[in-house]
């Protein structure tokens, strides 16, 4: 689409019948250099754009950050002397944060709510200008003391969330009333959409409190968090998304379940697991260990903490220093006098198993027969995360990885990631995820070691891996860690919610300063390449994964208790415990409710407690020597006959299915 010189991108975009309305309305263009622009803007002289509209990602962005301002108008409406801080769109919505003088309750987002309605309603004007200089913005925002930090800071600013300045130009955007009257107005490089009308949907959701800027020795603020859409509809499926999620969360579904805690007796984010949650746990790792020993890997153990003189080699505490836990100062020894006689060491809880896996490889002699050579750990690490970040079984202080460092020849390097993928991807789609793509990060060129020959070969090894894959490969350039590349695993969950799972590093760096050597056919010393590989990344985040995936309905071969014999009165409990043995005996993890309590409380009991397969039995079914199956959707099927529901239910755990059994998908094994 072009637009005519001295022609506004609203005009050419209605000229050219494109929507004005509804989901699919144009809200900004696209310019040749990618730019988003206002449909207000005029070019000096002919140029093609591209139409972009609310239903995209990039629509919806621009009515986000629009949304935000109608929040900080409504705030500063209802709260005068509140103070703006940044307000910038974000995944699925957009923030503002304020310096007010007390926190925001529920009922003041009610209130804001309410006042944000009508200044959408009242189809205020979005329109930009440009300010001569910094002191002309300084002058007119003489009472917005964060927005003139960020006006002298403008050079040096981080633009992807503070919008306010950017571009190479200050510019403010008006909010202009139906009788041209200037009613607000906010320091912001934009773009916006023409008017507040073209914000449909949109719902203030809670309330944080945020340091200025990220750094907590700044003011602490509060931050307003909402979401908006394009249509209410969008707005609603949103909604249900979140409610679906907070029914999946897995903090409340490990209380619910009885699977792991948090207790403040030991400390945040270090978790312990129940009974029932070890049982899952153990499952998890089990069938892991059976498939790396299938893999060719070889299992190693290292402690927990080491003097910090791994760490200063490996260039760790160098770099990762301020997110391990307080060095132990220990072994110091001293005379009667109380001269020292011995200088203690200081010892470290290890965040990482790398480096205790090159001290194993270094051990001895190594040739080049061995290689690759792929040393497995299930490595309990330790990593000082700030009390504010530490969410659940996600976001830990004490975390178990499973952990694999496979060292090889640079002729093996290409065949090995290839083989290495393929295994992470299967292993994964083993648990039941199954729609991925990847990512490569690059080199942080503030944060690296090493040359760039070595660099270049490991990113280009690891790209040529991820293509031959056939999964979609996302760009993270400066993501990766300090001594090489590395590819993640991005999974998506049930609700589409994309986790970072398994992670692929290559690496010259480390065999470099810890001196690894192999023999090479023609009796040389050569230097391995180190491949760092985690597939869970942990295994307590990849069971707070797993949990929100399944709604805690794990699969039968997961599930803590995979089977309940349910008898409709006292005299049926023999015959239960007859097929309770013959599943036992088969490795089936099944109880008998000999409750009090009535047969339907039974049944919704451990229904709640989302047990697979819940056998029940009467006179009819003693008489018949056989079982009804009852099933996680309220599903049944009568009258099966022991042998046969016992070899349909073996069956079904052993194969590992990862659906849910209903009478539908299990009825073909007990015909």
């Amino acid at each position: 689409m072009k637009v005519p010189a001295g022609t506004t991108a609203g005009a050419a975009v209605a000229e050219a019948g494109l929507p004005s309305k509804g989901p699919d309305a144009v809200v900004v263009v696209r310019d040749a250099e990618g730019a988003l622009r206002d449909l207000a803007w005029a070019p000096e002289s002919d140029v093609e754009v591209e139409a972009v509209a609310a239903d995209t990602e990039e629509g919806r962005s621009v009515i986000r950050h629009s949304a935000a301002h109608v929040l900080a108008q409504a705030v500063q409406n209802l709260f005068p002397d509140a103070k703006l801080g940044i307000g910038p769109p974000v995944k699925d919505g957009f923030y503002y944060d304020f310096d007010v003088d007390r926190p925001f309750t529920p009922e003041d987002l009610q209130a804001l709510e309410k006042r944000m309605k009508q200044i959408i309603k009242s189809g205020q004007k979005f329109s930009r200008r440009r300010l001569d200089s910094v002191e002309a913005a300084k002058e007119e925002l003489a009472d917005e003391p964060y927005k003139l930090e960020l006006v002298d800071l403008k050079s040096d600013v981080d633009t992807s969330e503070v919008m306010e300045v950017g571009g190479g130009e200050l510019t403010v955007y008006d909010n202009i009333d139906r009788h041209g009257e200037v009613v607000w107005g906010d320091l912001c490089r934009g773009p916006h959409v023409p008017h507040t009308r073209f914000i449909p949907a949109f719902k203030l959701m809670r309330v944080a409190a945020a340091y200025w800027r990220g750094n907590q020795n700044n003011q602490q603020l509060q931050r307003i968090y909402g979401t908006a859409w394009e249509s209410k509809d969008k707005l609603e499926e949103h909604l249900e998304l979140l409610a679906e999620a907070e029914r999946r969360d897995h903090r409340r579904l490990g209380a619910e379940l009885d699977l792991f805690s948090f207790p403040e007796e030991i400390g945040s984010g270090l978790p312990v697991f129940h009974p029932k949650g070890g049982i899952i746990r153990r499952e998890l790792e089990d069938y892991s260990r059976k498939r790396h020993e299938q893999a060719g890997y070889e299992f190693v153990n290292t402690p927990h903490v080491t003097k910090d003189t791994l760490f200063k080699t490996s260039g760790h505490l160098d770099w990762y220093q301020d997110g391990m836990f307080p060095a132990m100062h220990l072994d110091e020894e001293r005379d009667a006098n109380g001269e020292l006689r011995k200088p203690g060491v200081d010892y470290y809880l290890k965040p990482m198993n790398c480096p205790f896996h090159n001290l194993i490889f270094r051990s001895r002699g190594r040739s080049y027969r061995e290689l690759p050579l792929r040393l497995f750990e299930f490595g309990s690490v330790y990593r000082y995360e700030k009390s504010g970040v530490v969410h659940g079984l996600t976001r830990v202080r004490g975390m178990t990885q499973d952990d694999a460092h496979i060292y090889c020849t640079p002729d093996q390097l290409q065949d090995e990631l290839k083989s290495l993928l393929g295994f992470v991807l299967d292993l994964l789609r083993d648990y039941g995820l199954d729609d991925f793509y990847l990512e490569l990060s690059t080199r942080n060129e503030e944060k690296y070691v090493g040359d760039d020959e070595s660099w270049e070969v490991a990113t280009e090894a690891l790209r040529s891996a991820a293509e031959d894959s056939g999964l979609e490969l996302v760009p993270d350039p400066g993501g990766a860690a300090f001594y090489g590349p590395k590819i993640s695993v991005q999974a998506k969950d049930a609700l589409g919610r994309s986790w970072q799972m398994s992670t692929i590093q290559v690496d010259y760096h480390l065999p470099e300063r810890f001196n690894l050597e192999y023999t090479s056919p023609d009796g040389s010393k050569q230097r391995p390449i180190k491949i760092h590989r985690a597939l869970f990344g942990s295994i307590e985040r990849f069971f707070g994964v797993l949990t929100e995936h399944y709604a805690g309905a794990f699969p039968a071969w997961l599930a803590p208790v995979q089977a309940v014999g349910i008898p409709i009165a006292d005299e049926h409990v023999e015959h239960l415990q007859r097929v309770a043995k013959s599943l036992r005996d088969k490795g089936i993890r099944v109880d008998i409710d000999t409750s009090d309590d009535r047969m339907q409380k039974k049944i919704r009991n451990h229904t709640t407690q989302k047990v697979p397969f819940l056998l029940l039995a009467g006179g009819k079914d003693v008489e018949a020597d056989a079982v009804s199956f009852r099933f996680r959707d309220g599903t049944q099927i009568n009258g099966v006959p022991v042998d046969t529901a016992v070899n349909a239910l073996v069956d079904w755990v052993q194969r590992r299915e990862n659906a849910s059994p209903t009478a539908e998908n299990f009825q073909a094994g007990t015909a």
